[in-house]
């Protein structure tokens, strides 16, 4: 609906009634559009922005004995309504239980006001819960309408338990009413109430934020003055200092001097422009707003004023003027305005797109906060004073307000003081009279429009009226049903169609009578530790709270919104609740029903109060939004929605149960929870898996998707969504068969599934369609055949197809398509090649390619099935396969060898396979015209091994450095077999290979070589070759006459290291001063410097001589310095080895020995040396046969030397007054024998340790070594204990017998001790 808006202050009255007729006209048609609504098929509905629910049945008790409300206020978990009976409801959110009612007025209560506002939320004390339900609470009886029984002492406390004493809990709150009473009243203390009297009626009251420490407020009414009441005592009533009475005025001036009551004061702060219709502090405190009949005022409190702003309090009252317009003058005082202060973080999001309402979810924490935290922190001093939002509806206009804070200047004005200030940041009108307004989103406002029927529906009413009195009926009974309207404030348009309220007797009620209330988003911190309030633990009274029903009913009829059906058509949300008892003998016991599942909606909740009613808007949900497109036919939107977000599912009941939805599982949350909004929102686990859910309502929602398509003859859009939707193959078959009947194959074609699905689709709707391309469409045919796999269908039957449109000539080589030339035949053929490769006919599918002349695909089927074989008679046909004969003739080599680079790649492979060995390529290639370089591509493929034929082969091509190297290895062999060949083909086509195959090679003639490279006067392979032959000398005459290069005749000498060459590079540099400069610099000391300086020819002038004599001294002394420091170190090294060679053969062995004889028998002389070695070796004791040493008391004691390893002693020593000697049974006591230790503590006989060491472990091979001792110990000199030793032997180590010794037994045992090698020890 348009409005009409204007944002200046001032208009003509021309315009206004040009203004009044438009509206009037609107509302006509808009009735008219309502009464055909039904008949518009044409006309597309909108989605409504809000959704509302009755809660009327939850305020029951709130209507009894013919009560109505007239004052609505909602804040934090309480709701506050005022009756017009006087009554005060307080009733706990979400559970619409009532904490309390009393008796405050003896008329209709006008306005409602709390303090602090918004309250905290519950923090939970649930044993203060339990003992609230667990006592009893009665509904007020009604009392005389006088002031003297609407004291507080009329109330009845005693019939209702006290409220626990809760932050939440802990709230003032101030009713006013027409009787011209103020009742202030605390929550928690029910002797802390006062009632005051201002003699006139009252429209408006508003608590100071501070109530409970300055015992202030403001009221205004009729009277027209804005009056600021401090003090008062509680529990007594008393009378306004402003009524003008003795009394007062006594009163009030005892009251100055001490001697009073102290019932507290009344200061006018304004006064004399008219009714005040409302009072509003702001959300900090800092600022209040009220209306009067001239406009709009904002003043600055006296709360939080800094030093420097004491004087601003009650001062410096800002003024916006009303409307100019007709009207305003007679109405002004009987609109009743509605101001409010906005939060601006409990706003709705603006995003409207259901596809970011998972990035909506992610709030930052640091964002994220309790809303009423926020408020208070507003409350403080802060450094920096943010701006106030405040929104006035009056009559049909609306402003937004900014209230600038003032305080320390910054920037330019520091050190200034910036005065608070008000701009009007937008003004609108409306064709309505505003019976609420706020915000819903930082660009959306939301309006409670009262709507004025036009003279003619107003003259209808009147008719039908008289026609049919009723008794006591004394109001107007013409007024329409109110309207919620969302108006963009941007460009002042409704943004939608506004939702018309179905409220209960709408007909009599007034614009006054109607309230907006609103609870803002709150969004939780993930910081913040929730806990149970005290109303999540009366939520668990009678079945839960928090189990509601996630799918209520829908009580709106209207196509575009959601409405309202009045509070007698609700039906209960819960299964059965308790009850909560009550003293009222009049009563039954009222039941605590489960709350409705919207008001457990995460979000801003937004409530329309009626004189009869109660209704809830919030933000629909994603599963509403759902819903709205699924019953609008909207089957696109619905099913991109649930195939992103299958949460949405979630708040929607199974499909086909005619049985109430179930009740979500969810355990009990916090409040903090119950207000947040979707941006802290978790999703609810239901007891059905919502995913598979989502799944079935996709496939469900896709098929009529489908049948919308079809049915309006999209078939290409609905192919497209069939490849979304559809994912069963009977779902597939079906629809595949719908298009088929309508001829519309190439819409269905691409969206086929080419994946095998579980169960499968059956081969006969792939058949179906290929068929058909083979006869119709063979462009089709052919991009089917590429993206379809083989597996998909029956390969045979497509073959016969193929085949039998090819035999009997329907389709020829001949025939022209689209102006070309046999396109339908390759495209066949090409189908038909596939299709034998898939049934297994390697060799049909090649005769194919063949007669396509398809080179790719031919080249790929040989190298792939090695059938190269049936194509070894014509070498040159395959090489030439992609090669025209005027490329032949003009191509260069380059693009040559990129042609033929696959078939000569082939062709080396298969000459590795032995399948086409080189003398067949050679035979066929070497003397036919124009194929030399073929053979040269060839030749050197073969060299470097390359036998891949196409990177994608992995069969075929090397794939690790062995496998290539091997290649390479039997490639080069090849070539080697035919050398000469390749040295001509190397020099005709490849000269840096040429001399890599020179050096390389050794099977080519020397004389042809050289005569190759001589002919083509190749000068550094023709040299190579020289030297090779042992021509040097020409070689070297080649170097220096024909080169010229000095570096390389130097590089040629060295290399050769020939001094007859030195002398003739000498002899031929001596007449060129060039090339003696150069053997100067660059000879170095390959030959003797002298011999160079002295064959200088006497007079010879060679420039840079000087250079180049200090260069090769240099060199010399650089020479010189690197030998003799290598010497020092070649010294130094043997010192060092020399000296660890003496220390070790210096360093004595430690025996062990035992001192007494051990009994045994002795062994004859010649017994072979037991084999059996001991298991553990013990000190003192043969590691070889394990007898011990022992120091023997006989006067002629056997004498054993000692003698270390690795260098045995050379000649056993004479004996010694106590010889150490063994007993051992295996050696005679008249020999001497020698011992062996070794640094690590073993100790041997001589022949154990032969013995020991001729049988090596088998797991360790080192001791190979030791694997074969001497046949006997005759080889090694003994000595025997009667002969004389001579004395020229005694003390000399170098006597031939003992070093022959030592040399037998080093040789024997030189590897180390044989336990540490047996035992891995080393």
């Amino acid at each position: 609906m348009a409005l009409d808006v204007n944002g200046r202050e001032q208009d003509d009255n021309s315009d206004a009634e040009g203004h009044k007729g438009e509206r009037n006209g609107d509302m006509a048609a808009h009735r008219d559009e309502n009464e055909e609504e039904e008949e518009d098929e044409d006309e597309e509905d909108e989605e409504p922005k809000l959704k509302y629910a009755s809660m009327t049945k939850s305020q029951g008790p709130i209507y009894r004995n013919g009560d109505a409300t007239s004052a609505f206020l909602v804040a934090g978990d309480k709701m506050i309504i005022g009756t017009h009976n006087g009554n005060i409801h307080v009733l706990a959110l979400p559970s619409f239980q009532p904490l309390q009612v009393y008796h405050a007025h003896s008329a209709s209560v006008t306005a409602v006001s709390i303090s602090p506002f918004p309250p905290p939320l519950p923090s939970g004390k649930p044993e203060g819960v339990h003992r609230l339900t667990a006592e009893p609470r009665g509904s007020p009886a009604r009392t005389p309408a006088s002031a003297n029984t609407a004291s507080p002492a009329a109330k009845s406390p005693r019939q209702q338990p006290p409220v626990p004493a809760t932050p939440s809990n802990s709230i003032y709150i101030a009713t006013s009413s027409i009787d011209g009473n103020i009742c202030v009243s605390s929550l928690v203390d029910s002797k802390d109430v006062l009632l005051r009297n201002f003699g006139r009626p009252l429209q408006a009251v508003a608590l100071s934020p501070e109530y409970k420490n300055d015992r202030s407020y403001l009221s205004g009414g009729l009277a027209g003055n804005l009056v600021l009441t401090v003090g008062g005592r509680s529990g007594t009533t008393s009378t306004s200092t402003t009524t003008g009475g003795a009394a007062a005025a006594a009163s009030g001036w005892l009251g100055t001097i001490g001697l009073g009551a102290h019932n507290g004061t009344d200061t006018v702060l304004h006064s004399g422009e008219g009714t005040i219709s409302a009072i509003k502090w702001s959300l900090s405190g800092r600022f209040v707003v009220w209306v009067n009949e001239h406009g709009i005022k904002i003043v600055r409190s006296n709360l939080y004023l800094e030093a420097a702003e004491s004087e601003l309090a009650w001062k410096g009252i800002n003024h916006i003027d009303r409307p100019n317009l007709s009207g305003w003058e007679e109405m002004a005082g009987l609109w009743k305005a509605r101001a409010e202060w906005i939060n601006e973080d409990g706003l709705e999001a603006d995003d409207d797109d259901w596809s970011s309402e998972s990035t909506r979810q992610e709030v930052k924490a640091e964002t994220a906060s309790i809303v009423s935290t926020d408020i208070r922190s507003l409350r403080g001093v802060p450094k920096i004073k943010p701006i106030e939002k405040l929104v006035v509806g009056w009559g049909g206009t609306i402003w937004i307000i900014n209230v600038h804070p003032g305080g320390r200047g910054t920037g330019k004005e520091v050190g200034e003081r910036r005065k608070w200030h008000v701009e009007v940041v937008t003004k609108l009108r409306t064709d309505c009279i505003i019976s609420g307004v706020s915000l819903y989103t930082p660009s959306l406002l939301i309006v409670l429009a009262y709507i004025t029927p036009d003279e003619n529906q107003r003259d209808q009413d009147t008719s039908s009226e008289q026609g049919t009195p009723k008794k006591g009926v004394h109001r107007r009974q013409n007024a329409l049903q109110p309207e919620m309207r969302i108006i963009d404030i941007a460009t002042k348009e409704e943004v939608c169609m506004g939702d018309t309220l179905n409220v209960s007797r709408f007909e009599s009620l007034s614009a006054t009578d109607y309230h907006l209330g609103v609870l803002p988003v709150i969004r939780s911190s993930s910081k913040v530790v929730t806990q149970r309030g005290a109303l999540e633990v009366m939520g668990t009274i009678g079945g839960g709270i928090w189990d509601a029903t996630m799918y209520p009913t829908r009580l709106f009829s209207s196509a575009a919104s959601i409405r309202s059906t009045g509070s007698n058509s609700d039906k209960p949300s819960g299964g059965k609740a308790g009850s909560i008892a009550t003293t009222d003998t009049h009563a039954t016991q009222s039941k605590a029903q489960a709350p409705h599942s919207s008001i457990l909606t995460r979000g801003m909740k937004i409530f329309i109060q009626s004189p009869y009613d109660c209704v809830l808007a919030t933000r629909p949900t994603i599963s509403d939004h759902l819903l709205w497109l699924d019953t609008h036919e909207k089957y696109e939107e619905a099913w991109k929605l649930l195939d992103s977000h299958p949460e949405a599912m979630s708040g929607i009941p199974d499909r086909g149960s005619d049985s109430s939805p179930s009740t979500p599982t969810k355990t009990q949350g916090s409040l903090v929870d119950f207000f947040a909004d979707d941006s802290s929102q978790g999703t609810l686990s239901g007891s059905r898996n919502t995913y598979s859910q989502a799944e079935k309502e996709k496939r469900r929602i896709g098929e009529k998707w489908l049948q919308q398509l079809v049915k309006n003859q999209e078939w290409v859009r609905a192919g497209q969504v069939a490849g979304q939707v559809l994912g069963t193959s009977s779902r597939w078959d079906h629809w595949v068969l719908v298009f088929a009947e309508a001829s519309k194959y190439k819409e269905i074609t691409p969206y086929i599934p080419t994946t095998q699905l579980r169960p499968p689709l059956p081969s006969m709707v792939y058949e179906l369609i290929l068929g058909h391309y083979v006869s119709r469409d063979r462009l089709q045919l052919k991009a089917v055949m590429e993206r379809w796999p083989p597996e998909l269908y029956d390969v045979s039957s497509i073959i016969s197809a193929i085949e039998s449109k090819l035999k009997f000539g329907d389709v020829r080589p001949d025939s022209v398509e689209d102006g070309e030339t046999g396109r339908d035949w390759r495209i066949l053929k090409q189908s038909l090649a596939k299709l034998y490769l898939a049934d297994g006919r390697a060799r049909d599918a090649l005769r194919c390619y063949i007669e396509l002349q398809d080179a790719d695909a031919a080249m790929g089927l040989i190298r792939d099935y090695h059938i190269v074989d049936a194509l070894s008679d014509d070498i040159a046909g395959l090489i030439l396969l992609r090669i025209s004969p005027e490329q032949q003739k003009s191509a260069p080599l380059s693009e040559l060898e990129e042609l033929s680079d696959e078939p000569i790649r082939l062709l080396v492979d298969e000459a590795h396979h032995g399948t086409v060995r080189p003398d067949t390529v050679i035979s066929q290639l070497q003397h036919r015209d124009g194929m030399p370089p073929y053979l040269f591509f060839y030749f050197r493929a073969l060299w470097n091994g390359d036998t891949s034929t196409s990177p994608s082969s992995p069969a075929v091509q090397p794939t690790t450095p062995k496998s290539m190297n091997l290649a390479a290895t039997e490639g080069k062999s090849l070539v080697n077999d035919h050398a000469d060949l390749a040295v001509f083909l190397f020099a005709e086509y490849d000269r840096p290979l040429l001399l890599s195959f020179l050096k390389s090679s050794q099977s080519y003639t020397l004389e042809t070589a050289s005569a190759i490279c001589d002919q083509r006067q190749f000068i550094p392979e023709l040299v190579y070759l020289l030297a090779k032959e042992g021509r040097t000398k020409r070689a070297l005459s080649i170097i220096i006459d024909k080169l010229g290069d000095v570096s390389q005749a130097i590089a040629f000498a060295k290399e050769q290291d020939d001094p007859d060459l030195w002398n003739d590079l000498l002899d031929y540099s001596m007449n060129k001063p060039s090339f003696i400069r150069g053997l100067l610099e660059e000879v170095g000391t390959a030959i003797n410097p002298i011999t160079l300086v002295r064959r200088i020819p006497e007079g010879l002038e060679i420039e840079g001589l000087r250079e180049g004599l200090s260069r090769m001294i240099r060199e010399y002394e650089l020479q010189d310095s690197i030998s003799e420091g290598v010497a020092r170190v070649l010294r130094g090294e043997v010192t060092m080895g020399m000296n660890t060679l003496r220390t070790g053969q210096k360093r004595g062995i430690k025996f062990d020995i035992v001192h007494h004889a051990r009994p045994g028998t002795r062994h004859s002389k010649g017994e072979d040396v037991p084999n059996k070695r001991p298991e553990v070796i013990k000190p003192g004791h043969c590691s070889g046969c394990g007898e011990a040493f022992f120091e023997d008391g006989m006067s002629n004691p056997p004498f054993h030397t000692l003698t270390p390893n690795p260098l045995p002693l050379l000649h056993p020593p004479l004996p010694s007054p106590r010889p150490i000697s063994q007993r051992q049974p295996s050696h005679p006591p008249t020999e001497l024998h020698t011992l062996l230790a070794f640094p690590c503590s073993h100790s041997f006989h001589l022949a154990c340790l032969l013995t020991y060491a001729s049988s090596p472990s088998p797991s360790n091979p080192a001791n190979e070594l030791l694997s074969h001792p001497p046949s006997s110990l005759t080889e090694f000199p003994r000595v025997a204990a009667d002969e004389e030793v001579p004395e020229a032997t005694k003390g000399d180590g170098s006597i031939g017998a003992k070093i022959r010794h030592a040399a037998l037994l080093k040789g024997r045992v030189g590897g180390g001790c044989p336990v540490g090698v047996h035992r891995g020890g080393g």
